[in-house]
């Protein structure tokens, strides 16, 4: 069971990993991880030349939503945030959005990450969660989401620019929690 509190479990290392609720002093950690992933140009369509503040105020989610960090022997390796897709009536269905520190890539973050997502989202009686821009060529993105139940519902071509492949569909990605 998830809850807004931290959640504790054994890296692949051994290491003691923790979820728990990201906090504005969190932000300097966070910080640099936002800002390699948005200047590789390959998951995100977020603005590169975003400050430090307007990249917060877009990541640290208000409630209803929920950020989280990973921590890993008191530092973070990632980060999600969580809540409704839309407001009013569409705030039945969830969504979610990632990052990983890139030097952890490989080592289970994402995975977790993605597992408390799901579980919070179904603790909080969300319908289901939709992903709207996974970018077609993240494939260790689209086979992460697959591999946990999500289908590709529909693909809009040609709509992210990505830095290393030019135009690239983004994939809307389900998953049903009923």
């Amino acid at each position: 069971m998830v809850s807004t509190g931290a959640t504790d479990a054994a890296g692949s290392s051994g290491a003691v990993r923790r979820i728990r609720p990201a906090s504005e002093d969190d932000w300097p950690e966070l910080w640099p991880i936002f800002a390699a992933i948005v200047a590789e140009g390959e998951t995100y369509a977020y603005a590169e030349d975003l400050t430090p503040e307007e990249a917060r105020d877009l990541w640290l989610e208000p409630p209803p939503g929920l950020t989280v960090v990973l921590e890993e022997d008191g530092r973070i390796l990632g980060t999600a945030k969580m809540g409704p897709n839309r407001p009013g009536r569409g705030d039945h269905v969830g969504t979610a959005s990632f990052m990983v520190d890139p030097a952890a890539s490989g080592r289970g973050v994402g995975r977790a990450l993605a597992s408390y997502v799901v579980d919070w989202h179904r603790e909080h009686g969300y319908a289901g969660i939709q992903f709207n821009a996974v970018v077609e060529t993240n494939a260790p993105a689209v086979h992460l989401w697959e591999s946990l139940g999500f289908r590709i519902i529909g693909t809009v071509p040609g709509a992210f620019r990505s830095a290393a492949h030019g135009r690239v569909g983004l994939h809307v990605m389900y998953l049903p929690l009923g």
